[in-house]
């Protein structure tokens, strides 16, 4: 089977190209180009490497923290307990996850509009872990020139153990993302001894495993390829930029007609000459992760990590020219008209942002450490007793979503003289109980087929911990 498509080309054409109807064959995949990354020194990459080693940082160290008798932040799934420091979270406050994630993807939403794609470039973990990667490899290959020769020259003993240095650093780098990750889910003290000696549980084994192999790939192979291809951030984010988002990009009008030049020439002989600002001298290509060239305009591909701006700013530095040749802007400040930082859109997901952000701080600061659902006996409407009594069956769910054992006190009122045959609840720290309570009334004081009644939970030990909910109570009218 061919690997290439037939189209038609209907766009005119000079004399000695194609002409328009003729059939051509065009590449359906492109083969990688392996991208050399040249490192590059300047204020938005020390900004870049302090965020990064920041993050890392808090990534490895967290699950190392203790809080009590317990790692300060863990998740567990067995005992479905999920532990932030001094909270502790239950499947049953599900929602609270579930609004911390819309409150993130608006903060992303808010940060793309503002300035594209930062969050990749300097926060992003395939950003991150890839940058870390090929640290290593600038420190065990050397600068971009001498590991492309290296890559050509035939396999010798400087070029083995260089490369196996390097994979086995990256494969012990993969190796603690793993563990680390995994440690988030169980005791990574116990872990790393149960590990070694096999008492590891077999999910754990393989978790570490998974992450193991997908970060070496992910950051040491596929890099690039993750960002363009596989994130789908890269394919919505353009949907969110207007003509005031700030993105990196060259000014063309400034850097055009570029090319080589005398060194000697001052920035307005330069300029006098015919000159552009650029020189062309490639160096922004050569420090691109994902290996575009920013000079030919806005792309998906870019990252917004500003190497090349360090690395052109470096240029002009050295060839006497004003900074910012490449730099951060917008498209209106690049067409010469006026840009604004202040937006409807802008504000319209920050205002939004701001409020779920107060309500989310309102529902942690409000979170009611219990749980309480009542069901009515629905086989029959309702007994009376040998006393002469109404009485309804009631089941209780209570669950008891403290880090303490608590005796609960049941009340009910909504009508007069209600009775139970049980008042007192009690639940163990993290556990649910259920409980079936039956409900008595005098006939004299039921009016209705069906009255509302409350039913009042509350710890005896805290009054702060305590629900009502709502019930149902039948009953035969007196006539």
């Amino acid at each position: 089977m061919s690997d290439k498509i037939p189209t038609t080309d209907v766009t005119p054409s000079p004399v000695g190209q194609h002409v328009p109807g003729e059939i051509v064959s065009q590449e359906m995949y492109a083969s990688r180009r392996h991208i050399y990354v040249r490192e590059i020194q300047g204020v938005f990459q020390r900004l870049r490497r302090g965020a990064n080693w920041g993050l890392m940082l808090l990534f490895f160290g967290l699950p190392w923290l203790q809080w009590g008798d317990r790692p300060a932040v863990w998740f567990d799934l067995p005992g479905r307990e999920f532990h932030i420091f001094a909270a502790t979270f239950y499947p049953q406050e599900f929602m609270l996850l579930s609004w911390l994630l819309i409150i993130c993807a608006f903060g992303l939403f808010l940060i793309t509009v503002f300035a594209g794609r930062v969050w990749c470039g300097y926060t992003c973990p395939q950003s991150v872990w890839t940058f870390l990667f090929i640290w290593f490899e600038h420190r065990l290959e050397g600068p971009r020139n001498r590991r492309i020769k290296l890559d050509k020259a035939p396999m010798t003993l400087d070029k083995a153990w260089r490369k196996a240095t390097k994979h086995a650093i990256w494969l012990a780098i993969a190796l603690a993302t793993g563990i680390t990750f995994v440690g988030y889910f169980t005791p990574i003290r116990d872990l790393v001894i149960a590990l070694p000696t096999l008492d590891a549980h077999g999910w754990s084994y393989f978790w570490v495993g998974f992450f193991l192999v997908f970060t070496y790939l992910n950051a040491g192979w596929l890099r690039e390829q993750v960002c363009i291809y596989m994130c789908p951030y890269a394919r919505f984010q353009s949907v969110m930029f207007d003509a005031d988002t700030l993105i990196v990009s060259y000014d063309e009008a400034r850097g055009e007609p570029r090319g080589s030049r005398k060194k000697s020439l001052s920035h307005q002989q330069a300029r006098e000459a015919g000159h552009g600002d650029c020189i062309d001298c490639d160096l922004c290509v050569q420090v691109c992760p994902t290996g575009i060239d920013i000079r030919d305009g806005l792309q998906y591909e870019c990252i917004t990590c500003a190497a090349c701006i360090d690395a052109c700013d470096s240029v002009m530095d050295k060839m006497g020219y004003p900074r910012g040749l490449i730099r951060y802007t917008t498209e209106n400040a690049l067409e010469g008209k006026p840009s604004r930082i202040l937006r409807p859109r802008l504000l319209g997901y920050l205002a939004a942002l701001l409020v779920m952000v107060g309500a989310f701080a309102w529902a942690l600061s409000e979170r009611m450490p219990l749980g309480f659902e009542v069901e009515r006996e629905r086989n029959q409407l309702f007994q009376m007793t040998r006393e002469g009594r109404v009485s309804n069956v009631y089941t209780l769910t209570v669950r008891n979503l403290d880090r303490e054992d608590h005796v609960y006190r049941l009340a009910a009122r909504g009508l007069p003289g209600l009775e139970l045959d049980t008042d007192r609840i009690r639940v163990p720290a993290g556990e649910s109980r259920r409980a079936v309570v039956q409900i008595t009334a005098t006939p004299d004081v039921i009016e209705l087929p069906s009255h509302a009644i409350q039913l009042h939970l509350a710890a005896e030990d805290n009054e702060r911990i305590h629900l009502e909910r709502e019930a149902r109570f039948i009953g035969q009218i007196r006539r």
